[in-house]
């Protein structure tokens, strides 16, 4: 029986079997298609040749083997067989027992396995199939008992199932191996072995298997073995050589090898009798001859222990799994022991767990202690930077050189290879393994890591753009430069000027160098001798700096040389060689024999980390033509549009200086440069947005290439529509069926019904299609033109496509189903490798690791709103979202509810159902909530339609059976003869069926809580069990520790649905392997992934997450993906046969690490953000993953890929682990795959479904923990072994494939600050200067008019061309968006989602987004801190607080926005341009999108009550901690610069505190504190020069007795601005601590809220305070509104910085809980438990507290502003409607209704809302008054008014900007015009002429 999806069986918890349950759903349509279950006449319907006919179809026959209704199987199996094959089997039967797998369940084999089958005579290549032959049914019966039926059936067997369960027990005997480990090992051999020998002779499986773990050209043990140069230790002993070096005989050896090698390829010598000659020559290729001649004859048992020997060591190394080459050196000295006579002469069998304890165990706790410490008698994290934790890498690379494990020694120092290498492996639990690891890489968390590993980026772009534009920039080299004459620097000059490039380039990879010196330890054996390098680049550096410097020294910009022109050519030159070398050549490979491979040297680390797959054909040239192409354009396009665009403001700015009166304190020294500071900051634009374009032409490339790839392979929507329906039929035949070795012929049309009918039903059991649709997609019988025939006819679907009533005949328009089953005809037309028959397919599994994610929902989840601020219950959002499939649902229920009253109640129910209206009354709750009765069968029906429509693991489990059920469904139609075989058995068929799948298909999911659940949760994974028994869960088991001084024991158990249940209601597990202790040591994925991995089973893996989904017809294609690996017809070759001549390159194949798929996210049509989440993930994983994986850059595996096991099991496993450091853990597994020699591919026919966050804020958790791991990523290893190693085109498609992108966000959000403080100089500029008429048409040397004027106007015109960038760049980002929608969907769906972004406005979350990544990469590099983030999975219907928002995203987005946007400002009233608009447009999403899409943000009652909720998060928590108050949001995220304090004191407030290390300083000072400085200068420059009164002649009244212009003190008034309400803040902050200290714990004994108050005033006054400063501000600046903009926007930066330098420089470390808060308001010291730091804490308070005061200050005043901002749209009628249809893309129709309150509520909720209301526009009044009075104010003083205060001389002199001063100084200033030849004879001496073509002499 089965519960299939959620109609047709049911499982009641308290049902404790008896009953069956009620089929519900299949007696509504069996009726309806009851001919279908004919026996068909057999010439209609098969080859009339065939011997056969077929058993009629029966629909369950796809249906998974789900079976809990009734009584679930016990773990004894049907048949209870006592005999077993050894003395170790417990339970129930074992693997070892004949006719039982390892679920005690007789195992049934396919006929493909028979004794008879030709393929058992050990042919050499695989044979399929029976040859024609006829079936034998007593083959079947003689086979059917045994397990592993493709080894086992087999007579050609090289060695018997029986022996190698003897060589395991011999083996755990020998070392102490777990019962149950062996046990599992056992099985998880032979599984392998059965997988192989299904597709080829047993021999060679084992073979095959022998050469991928151990010994073949792939192997990763045979590749460490030569690495580590173990030969010459097995040969000399490492003890007796010098390592690194060989000797004169062994050179001599080598050469006397050579001509025996070459004799032996010439005359065909015998390899033995070669080895022999080799003896003594200790080269590589010597050493590989000897090998594969050892390996070569080993016997079959030889093989099977060495794999058994592996697989034992592998099964229990549990955290060392993480560090494939430490176990490779513990199976080398377990190898070594193995084959010694001290093994072979003992007796006795060592203790079980000796090799977990003695080996293990000292690894895991080495690795543990440096992550964790125990403090307090529990372990808590150490707060050591990566570059301080010695990690799996560092441990696992230790084992690469003999260097290294020439380093492990014990405890009195004798190093483990001075010992004979049989006693090695005993003496390993002796090894003091913290004196043998160090760092061989250091994870230094700085940006000098950008400058390494992407120095090729930096030399490419830096280089060409000194270039570009020093050619534009004639005037830096110009002496004298006229403007009215337009002279042209030397030729020489120019030359010399580009030259400087090449300096540039040298100087990068100098400091790359430099860098690379400080990343990766000396010691490291591994390491490359850098000195040579940095020779030869000083040498380079040296040779390129040359000719520019002879060039400027001869000529001195005026002297004609021939000379310096011939050397500044050259050196041009030079540079453009310098250039191309650099950019071309790896940085691993400059002057080193590092990548080498001709050299043994270094063999380990080009094994290990640089062994990339060669690109080949057309996927090389592929490559070099896309970057040819993206570097084509961008060169091109970055010339004439952004250098060329610069050169006239280029021109104009490096020749003006300003002429101003300047500041009191130090003149006119800045003013008057201030348009050379202006063109400094636009070069620097300019260079940003230059490495901005790079990355758009990569996106277009990208699409281009990707569009005519999806054409290729056919997977695009626009080709021909109807071809692919009408082809569909005849494609499930080619593609999906296996008919070739069929032994019954049956026409096509037979199979084609079955697979198709089988889809159909699927769909519709899932409530995605009714009854009517059901019944025009289905084949059906009908009768035969001949008499007393039925005939199939297929549905009218294939061939009435072009109907235009296509899109509703047959599905619901827009639906799932539509969609589902378009992806599968179009993806049938792409090239698809030709199926295996079933039997042949190789085993894998399907991995799911689950943490604390939604099993299954409950009722009251579904039913009941989430909380206070959620608007609708989870189920009517669904029924909004899924209207079709609802209505199904509820018919379906409701056929099911009559059918039960029927039963129940005889004819009641017909006479109920006559009362038309009653019915309908009757039928509400069905509507409402999809049942009537509360029975646990209905309510559970509804639960499990809501869990399959949401992000649970039922919907993963739910979707990824159906691999069995495709199994079983193509096993059935592809061997009729079964079918015969079974006759009237239909239980035996199924049996056998689900044997077939059993055997081919395991479904693991590592839920590592399940020993902790809850009830529900547990119950809910016991209804998963009962649902799926074949399910298989991995967790971890606790144990008390045997003795008190011990840990608790650890345990990885292994349970699934036929495990016998004890006592205590939980199952017996089939194993349970001890761990060393608490595996779950990193951010616990990967360590969940890696506890539960040795329970797979198979050659394939698919790892998925708990929030994904499959369909039938999806996984009807796994034999088509699975042979994507390139292994399923494997060739007899042996892989051991000796190969003398070098192995060609170009006929190597390639192992395929893993294969991507496409991922389709269900969640896309939940509104804007899940669109927008959606489409991010569609272009990522399918548009740019098709043209990455075929130019070898594909690194992502992403969640629906699958893993070759083996290849990615012996090299790390299928994730790393190292906390914080692996935190996006997934992308290291392709790295590490890359470097070790693996091939990634991409499927484009198959995918699975995939569930993303929906909210607002759960999409920015995801988007900070993918960019705070691409932070942590920048430091990894992995990043400076691609960076340093791959050639030019992969390292293109690596760097702008993956970091990037995140490079690139960083860039776009710098680009526009350094714009901004552009912005500002310029505009102020603009502000003072009178400026020229300008016509860009007339020549540069006309006079420019009025006379004196300052031509800028080319520099304002930049901003537009800047602007148009920006603009370009930014909507490049929608482009792969637009592409794959135009592929997929057509040009209308294209269309119509873009018009929908636009108009739910997606870009400002675009921007918001961009900000949000580029931050969290940011904060990581400068702070650290990345942990792993667990994203929502819910739907995003509430309405979150603007308090919660609010301190979500200010630190990340909205400051920035405020203060950019206060510039802004300034640049937009001093001088209007229209291109500015784009970034107010810009500067408000990062400000507003928060609240933007933030459901129901609008609702008139809900703003003022969150408005409520805002002024209480303000106020609360100063005297009893709150979670959610400003005072915890503002110490959050201090610590994230300050660190917490390990000491605590049981206060519940430390639970919600989290852990942060303290940021380096070093780090906080050149990251934060030194780019704010820069800032902060830059606003000072251009707030001084808008003060500066350029061109101001005379004052229109006297000052200081005289009209003259004076120089100002603004310096003075910022000073003053700034600092004094700091001060003010002190003097009030020791009032009040004087008054808590004295009054407060007496206070407090009357009035609980002294803490409050006296807080609440502080900040009152710190508000006043501020606000007074700002109307200071603006009357000493002359009331002049432009210079107040720039001076606040000052004002704030300086604060910024003041704040800064306090926190770097006087802040220590935070106290966990909020004690030191509520203390300094309360005076209530005492009592804390603070200790001894209760005396110091007042003083660290005090400074924080000057601090907060500001802070609280600026939080005030803008989040009112955001809150005002919001007025005008809640004036706007029906604005919560238009608001929540833009957010969710629901129509009016379907719109969430609002809440219901009681009376009660509603009156609280109105008197609240009235109170607040006038709260907010009293606020609101006061601001206006605040801006408008001195507005009005200016108008009514005198100008003079202020001009006298303080007299000439005094410190007030200049304070007041005087008012009413004309910047025209035109009049009697024009420029003098010169002649050619004065300038010649004034500059030169000569009368020799310029020459106006700077190239020519």
């Amino acid at each position: 029986m089965s519960y299939n999806d959620n109609n047709n069986h049911y499982y009641d918890p308290n049902q404790q079997g008896g009953m069956p349950p009620h089929q519900g759903g299949e007696g509504y349509y069996q009726q309806q298609y009851d001919d279908m279950g004919q026996q068909p006449h057999q010439q209609d319907y098969y080859d009339p040749n065939a011997q056969y006919q077929q058993q009629p179809y029966d629909m369950d026959g796809y249906q998974d083997q789900a079976n809990y209704g009734g009584q679930p199987m016990n773990a004894q199996g049907y048949n209870a067989d006592p005999e077993a094959f050894s003395d170790f089997s417990y339970g129930g039967q074992t693997p070892g027992t004949p006719g039982y797998d390892q679920y005690g369940t007789q195992y049934t084999p396919s006929q493909m396995s028979y004794g008879g089958d030709p393929r058992s005579s050990g042919a050499s290549t695989p044979i399929y199939g029976g040859q024609g032959q006829g079936y034998d049914p007593t083959q079947f019966n003689m086979s059917s008992n045994l397990p592993y039926p493709a080894w086992s059936a087999d007579p050609q067997a090289p060695i018997k199932i029986e022996h190698i369960e003897d060589i395991f027990i011999d083996l755990t005997n020998k070392f102490g191996f777990q019962r149950d480990s062996m046990r599992n090992m056992f099985d998880y051999f032979m599984t392998l072995l059965d997988s192989r020998s299904s597709r080829m002779s047993p021999a060679q499986a084992l073979l095959s298997l022998h050469a991928d773990y151990i010994g073949g050209d792939n192997a990763n043990y045979r590749k460490w073995y030569f690495s580590s140069q173990q030969d010459l230790d097995d040969s000399l002993g490492f003890a007796n050589m010098t390592l690194g070096k060989i000797g004169r005989k062994a050179r001599k050896a080598s050469k006397k090898s050579k001509k025996a090698r070459k004799a032996a390829e010439e005359h065909g010598q015998d390899v033995d009798a070669l080895a022999n000659e080799l003896e003594g020559d200790y080269s590589l290729e010597a050493a590989e001859i000897r090998w594969k001649a050892k390996m070569n004859s080993l016997t079959p048992e030889e093989r099977v222990r060495d794999l058994a020997l592996y697989l034992l060591i592998w099964g229990e190394a549990n955290q060392v799994r993480f560090t494939p080459e430490c176990l490779c050196y513990i199976y080398k000295s377990a190898t070594d022991y193995l084959n010694s006579p001290l093994c072979q002469q003992r007796q006795e069998p060592v203790p079980e767990g000796d090799y977990l304890n003695r080996v293990i165990t000292p690894l895991y706790r080495f690795i543990r202690s440096q992550v964790y410490e125990i403090y307090d008698g529990r372990f808590v994290k150490r707060e050591k930077d990566h570059n301080k934790v010695i990690g799996y890498d560092d441990v696992n690379q230790l084992f690469w050189y003999p260097e290294g494990i020439s380093r492990i020694i014990f405890e009195d120092g004798t190093r483990l290879v001075d010992i004979p290498q049989e006693e090695r492996f005993l003496k390993l639990g002796e090894v003091e393994w913290k004196n043998v690891f160090f760092k061989t890489y250091k994870e230094i968390r700085t940006w000098l890591h950008f400058v390494t590993n992407f120095n090729r980026i930096w030399i490419i772009h830096g280089t060409i753009y000194w270039m570009y534009t020093a050619y534009n920039s004639p005037t830096l080299y110009t002496k004298h430069y006229v403007q009215t004459i337009n002279q042209q620097p030397l030729a020489s000059s120019r030359w010399a000027a580009c030259a400087i490039g090449g300096v540039l380039a040298s100087f990068i990879q100098i400091l790359a160098t430099l860098f690379e010196w400080i990343f990766v330890p000396r010691e490291w054996a591994g390491a490359q001798h850098l000195s040579r390098r940095m020779l030869f680049l000083v040498l380079i550096f040296l040779l390129n700096l040359v000719p520019p410097v002879y060039t400027f020294q001869i000529t001195k910009l005026v002297i004609y040389s021939k000379s310096a022109y011939a050397v500044s050519i050259v050196g041009f030159f030079i540079a453009v060689a310098t250039l191309v070398f650099f950019a071309v050549m790896p940085l691993g490979g400059l002057f080193t024999s590092y990548m080498n491979k001709r050299s043994r040297r270094y063999i380990a680390s080009q094994t290990f980390t640089a062994n990339y797959i060669k690109l080949k054909g057309l996927d090389m040239w592929m490559s070099y033509l896309l970057w040819f192409l993206v570097f084509l354009a961008k060169l091109v396009e970055s010339y004439f549009f952004l250098t060329l665009s610069l050169r006239d403001p280029i021109r104009n700015l490096s020749t003006m200086t300003m002429r101003c009166v300047g500041e009191v304190w130090y003149k006119d020294i800045v003013c008057r440069n201030q348009a050379k500071i202006v063109l400094g900051l636009m070069y620097l634009v300019d260079l940003l947005l230059f490495f901005l374009d790079t990355y758009m032409w990569y996106i277009i490339c990208n699409c281009i290439f990707s569009i005519g790839r999806s054409f290729y392979l056919g997977i695009s929507i626009l080709t021909p529509w109807r071809n692919i329906f009408t082809r569909l039929p005849k494609r499930i035949y080619s593609k999906i069926l296996a008919t070739t070795e069929m032994e019954i012929k049956y026409k096509p049309k037979v199979l084609i019904s079955q697979i198709w009918n089988a889809i159909v039903i699927s769909m519709y059991r899932e409530h995605l299609l009714a009854i009517d649709h059901v019944q025009k997609l289905l084949y059906h019988q009908v009768p035969s033109e001949i008499e007393g025939k039925r005939t199939l006819r297929a549905p009218t679907f294939f061939v009435s496509q072009d109907d235009n009533n296509f899109e509703t005949e047959f599905f619901p328009r827009n639906s799932e189903a539509e969609r589902r089953i378009s992806f599968f005809a179009q993806s049938l037309a792409t090239p698809m490798p030709e199926p295996l028959p079933v039997d042949n397919m190789p085993t894998f599994t399907v991995f799911t690791p689950h943490y604390s994610e939604k099993i299954l929902l409950s009722l009251r989840e579904i039913i009941r709103e989430d909380d206070q601020f959620s608007r609708v219950t989870l189920l009517e959002y669904l029924k909004q979202l899924h209207p079709v499939e609802w209505d199904c649902f509820v018919k379906d229920t409701k056929i099911l509810a009559e059918e039960t009253a029927a039963y129940e109640n005889g004819d009641d129910s017909e006479k109920l159902s006559e009362d038309g209206l009653k019915s309908k009354i009757d039928d509400l709750p069905f509507y409402c909530i999809g049942f009537k009765s509360a029975a646990p069968e209905y309510t559970l029906r509804t639960r499990i339609w809501a869990s399959l429509r949401s992000q649970t693991l039922y919907r993963t489990v739910s979707g990824f059976m159906n691999y069995a059920r495709a199994i079983k469904l193509l096993y059935r139609v592809e061997n009729p003869e079964l079918v015969q075989y079974f006759g009237g058995d239909p239980e035996g068929l199924e049996l056998a069926l689900e044997r077939m799948a059993r055997r081919k298909f395991r479904f693991l999911v590592s839920m590592q809580r399940l020993s902790k659940f809850k009830d529900d949760e547990m119950e809910n994974a016991e209804f998963l069990l009962r649902a799926y028994p074949d399910l298989q869960i991995a967790y971890l088991d606790e144990e008390p520790a045997l003795n008190e001084d011990e840990e608790p024991r650890v345990y990885s158990a292994l349970i699934d649905g036929h495990c016998e249940m004890l006592e205590n209601g939980r199952r017996r597990p089939k194993f349970r392997v001890q761990l060393s202790g608490n595996p779950i040591l990193g951010d616990g994925k990967s360590d969940n992934q890696n506890h539960a991995v040795i329970f797979h089973r198979g050659e394939y893996i698919q790892l998925i997450d708990a929030n994904q989904d499959n369909y039938l017809e999806e996984c009807l294609k796994i034999r088509s993906v699975l042979a994507e690996f390139e292994e399923m017809n494997v060739e007899h070759v042996n892989p051991y046969a000796p190969n003398l001549k070098s192995e060609d390159n170009n006929t190597k194949k390639d192992p395929v690490a893993f294969l991507g798929a496409r991922e389709y996210i269900f969640s896309e049509n939940s509104g804007v953000l899940g669109d927008v989440a959606a489409g991010k993930e569609q272009t990522f994983g399918t548009l740019f993953a098709r043209t990455l994986a075929q130019i070898g850059g594909k690194l992502h595996y992403g969640h629906p890929d699958f893993l070759n096991a083996t290849f990615m099991l012996t090299r790390g496993g299928v994730s790393k682990a190292q906390k914080g450091l692996h935190l996006n853990e997934d992308i290291y597994a392709g790295m590490n795959a890359m470097m070790r020699g693996g091939k990634i591919k991409h499927c484009e026919y198959y995918q699975c479904g995939k569930g993303r966050d929906l909210g607002f804020g759960s999409i920015l958790n995801f988007t900070t923990k993918i960019g705070a791991g691409m932070g942590e990523q920048m430091l990894s290893r992995e990043y400076f072994y691609l960076g340093t190693q791959l050639p030019l085109d992969r390292f293109l498609s690596f760097y702008y494939g993956h970091p990037g992108f995140h490079i690139n966000n960083l860039f776009i959000q710098l680009s526009l600050q350094v714009f901004i403080l552009v912005l500002a100089n310029l505009n102020s500029l603009a502000h003072e200067a009178i400026m020229c008429s300008y016509n860009k048409d007339v020549p540069v040397t006309d006079v420019l008019y009025p006379f004196g004027c300052y031509n800028i106007a080319p520099a304002v015109d930049w901003i537009r061309r800047y602007t148009l960038s920006i603009f370009i760049v930014f909507f490049i980002s929608f482009i792969p968006l637009v592409v794959q929608e135009l592929i997929e969907r057509g040009v209308w769906k294209a269309f119509q989602r873009f018009v929908r972004h636009f108009i739910s406005m997606s870009p400002f979350f675009e921007v918001f987004v961009a900000q949000i990544y580029s931050s969290s990469v940011f904060t990581d590099l400068t702070v650290g801190g990345a942990r792993y983030i667990s994203t929502g999975r819910g739907f995003a219907t509430s309405r979150i607080p603007f308090s919660i928002l609010y301190s979500r995203f200010a630190d990340s987005s909205i400051y920035m926005g405020a203060r950019l946007m206060l510039i802004l400002l300034f640049g937009t009233v001093s001088h209007w341009q229209a291109p500015l608009l784009w970034f107010w447009a810009s500067l408000s999403a990062l400000m507003f999108s928060p609240f933007i899409f933030n459901p129901h943000q609008f609702a008139w009652e809900d703003f003022f009550l969150d408005y409520r909720d805002f002024i209480r998060w303000l106020s609360r928590g100063n005297t009893k901690w709150h979670r959610n108050s400003w005072i915890g949001y503002v110490r959050l995220s201090r610590s994230r610069i300050t660190g917490f304090k390990r000491k605590l004191t049981g206060d519940v407030s430390e639970k919600a505190a989290g852990d942060a290390s303290r940021a380096h300083r070093s780090n906080v000072l050149f990251a934060d504190f030194l780019p704010t400085l820069i800032y902060t200068a830059g606003l000072y420059v251009a707030y001084t020069f808008i003060n500066a009164q350029t061109g101001v002649t005379s004052y229109p009244y006297e000052i200081n007795g005289s009209t003259d212009p004076q120089p100002v003190n603004s310096t003075l008034r910022l000073i003053i601005c700034a600092l004094a309400p700091v001060v003010i803040d002190m003097g009030c902050l020791g009032v009040c601590l004087a008054m808590a200290c004295c009054a407060g714990p007496m206070l407090g004994l009357c009035c609980k809220k002294t803490g409050a108050v006296i807080a609440g005033v502080a900040h009152g006054v710190a508000v006043i305070v501020h606000i007074i400063f700002f109307i200071v501000m603006w009357v000493t600046e002359g009331f002049n509104f432009a210079r107040l903009m720039l001076g606040i926007a000052t004002m704030i930066y300086v604060q910024r910085l003041l704040f800064k330098f306090l926190t770097l420089c006087f802040l220590t470390r935070e106290f966990k809980n909020d004690k030191a808060n509520t203390a300094f308001w309360t005076g209530k010291w005492y009592n804390t438990g603070m200790g001894w730091m209760a005396f110091t804490q007042p003083s660290r308070e005090f400074v924080a507290k000057i601090i907060e005061m500001s802070e609280f200050a600026g939080d005030f005043v803008l989040a009112h502003i955001i809150l005002f901002c919001q007025l005008p749209f809640l004036f706007i009628p029906l604005v919560d409607r238009w608001h929540s249809m833009m957010l969710f893309w629901l129509k009016p129709s379907r719109l969430i209704r609002p809440p219901i309150y009681s009376l009660k509520q509603a009156r609280l909720r109105k008197r609240m809302v009235r109170k607040y209301c006038v709260l907010y526009f009293a606020v609101l009044i006061l601001f206006i008054v605040i801006i408008v009075a001195p507005a009005v104010a200016s108008g009514q003083i005198p100008v003079d008014q202020f001009a006298n205060i303080g007299g000439s001389g005094s410190i007030a002199d200049g304070l007041f900007q005087p008012r009413n001063v004309s910047n025209n100084d035109t009049g009697n200033h024009r420029p003098k015009t010169y002649t050619w030849s004065y300038l010649s004879t004034r500059f030169t001496g000569t009368t020799t002429p310029y020459s106006t073509n700077p190239f020519r002499v």
